[in-house]
């Protein structure tokens, strides 16, 4: 087992067990999984500032800038015990898109980049948007439909563009913005990646897009970038390479959302299995009754397949590959898995399973939209499928 300097991975994680239930889930729980109604940036400083006295906080992050330094395979467990409670992500900084920015930005980002934008989000002391989702017929499950543009102006950028569905950007210092520079919409290529401080004049906050999950600091933004003007050193990575660098981020944060999630789903399905297990119903406990019984067992099967295909995901990334067949497998399996998991919860506990008083609910409420984040199901089967084709289609039976 790898080690870091807050000792073995199993260790890290009991320690994170222990600060979600002890400091966070109260939180949660007295406010329904509402993050403003429960303080919104007052609560995350305030449970940031307790994980990073317990030496919890961002363990992703690169070690030199304070981070714990965990690799993928390292981080499973210890974002899975972080994903039982719904804040409990933003308590220790693992949170998107600010998890998977922080990835970006250490492979991608130059040192005084580094130093500009990764530091202050690694320390907790700034927040983060990625701003590709354009409302149509702009870039969603395409983003080779890219339209927001940035056209060269001597020795600046300026960007034109129109997004949608941009989490966290209330409240953001900065956002790393896709604009076409090149090529035309439809066709592959000539994306580019802004780092874009939010107060730079132009960017334009519209509106909160009104979504059914409440546990997303920041809220989903509709935001306009106007003759936004920033310097050539505002590029991240290079020109046109846009759309590469996007993969360095996209493969991982889809693998932390599985590890997240499965925390979220697994306190659903303890809180059913304990329920069932104390609730007599027609002489006995639910839980000696047949169909609980097979609801109870699938939930066992999902979770533990939703583990061994990320096993494996994260091997390959850790190996330095591009692991896209296996994080598309394991992000569309999870993310429907995990959710047949919640919703078996919320059976299992009746009428109580759609109240406040269990959390089952509220993590049902909040993992639906986890089917269609970061790639609908369709999209990930369509481009499983491709790969599928072109390795087996062309062979001898």
């Amino acid at each position: 087992m790898q080690r870091d300097h807050t000792g073995d991975t199993h260790d890290l994680a009991r320690r994170v067990r222990a600060f979600i239930e002890e400091v966070v889930t109260p939180h949660e729980d007295a406010h329904d999984g509402d993050i403003e109604a429960a303080g919104g940036e007052s609560l995350r400083r305030e449970l940031q500032g307790q994980a990073r006295e317990r030496g919890l906080l961002t363990p992703h992050g690169p070690r030199a800038l304070g981070g714990l330094g965990l690799g993928m395979a390292q981080r499973a467990a210890v974002f899975e015990e972080a994903g039982r409670s719904l804040f409990g992500p933003l308590a220790l900084n693992i949170n998107a898109p600010d998890e998977g920015n922080v990835h970006l930005l250490e492979h991608v980002a130059t040192d005084e980049q580094q130093r500009q934008f990764l530091a202050p989000l690694v320390r907790g002391e700034t927040r983060s948007a990625f701003a590709m989702t354009e409302p149509s017929p702009g870039a969603g499950s395409d983003p080779a439909q890219l339209l927001t543009e940035a056209t060269r102006d001597g020795d600046a950028w300026v960007i034109e563009g129109h997004k949608h569905f941009i989490t966290g950007a209330d409240g953001a210092a900065f956002h790393i913005v896709m604009a076409r520079t090149g090529g035309a919409p439809g066709r592959a290529g000539g994306a580019t990646m802004f780092l874009v401080p939010a107060d730079t004049p132009g960017v334009r906050l519209v509106r909160h897009l009104g979504t059914q999950d409440r546990s997303m600091l920041g809220g989903h933004c509709e935001i306009r970038y106007e003759s936004v003007r920033v310097g050539h050193d505002a590029v991240l990575g290079e020109v046109d390479e846009g759309f590469r660098y996007a993969q360095v981020r996209l493969g991982p944060a889809r693998m932390t959302h599985v590890m997240r999630w499965t925390g979220a789903a697994q306190r659903a399905h303890e809180v059913a299995v304990r329920y069932a297990a104390g609730r007599r119903s027609f002489g006995s406990s639910i839980a000696d009754q047949g169909l609980a019984q097979q609801l109870i067992a699938d939930n066992e099967i999902d979770l533990a397949a939703t583990r061994a295909l990320l096993g494996e995901a994260c091997r390959q990334l850790d190996a330095g590959e591009r692991a896209s067949h296996i994080t598309s497998v394991t992000k569309t399996f999870a993310a429907e898995a995990l959710h047949r998991v919640v919703d078996r919860a919320v059976q299992l506990c009746g009428g109580l399973g759609v109240t406040s008083d269990l959390p089952v609910a509220r993590i049902a409420r909040e993992i639906r939209p986890f089917r269609i984040y970061d790639g609908p199901s369709e999209v990930h089967r369509w481009s499983i499928a491709r790969r599928a084709v072109r390795a087996h289609g062309q062979t001898s039976p």
